[in-house]
């Protein structure tokens, strides 16, 4: 079973800073956190105008709770962990769970 976290970024300062911090520098110290099977980012559009969406959502998937917890108690995700504080100007949030697979069979 894959466990999921998921940070998703609110509205920067700066986005084009943002922007450039994210792919030039924390990328990398993601990338490099122990146990990480997969790594993707978007940047949602809400379905509802009224509501704003996140910045940017990045998921991080990870064998397990227990591969996750022990990735990002590493030296690697630690440091990626105190990168947020250095960018993410409009606030970061972070949730996880084990993903089921409702896909239809065939």
């Amino acid at each position: 079973m894959v466990h999921r976290l998921i940070v998703q970024y609110g509205q920067p300062a700066d986005p084009t800073e943002f922007d450039a911090h994210y792919r030039d520098v924390h990328v990398g110290l993601a990338q490099a956190i122990p146990g990480l099977l997969r790594f993707t980012t978007g940047h949602p559009r809400s379905m509802d105008p009224t509501t704003p969406g996140p910045y940017l959502i990045a998921e991080l998937d990870f064998e397990s709770a227990d591969a996750m917890g022990a990735g990002m108690g590493s030296e690697a995700g630690r440091a990626a962990g105190a990168d947020v504080a250095t960018f993410a100007t409009g606030g970061a949030s972070m949730s996880s769970f084990d993903l089921d697979d409702l896909s239809p069979a065939g």
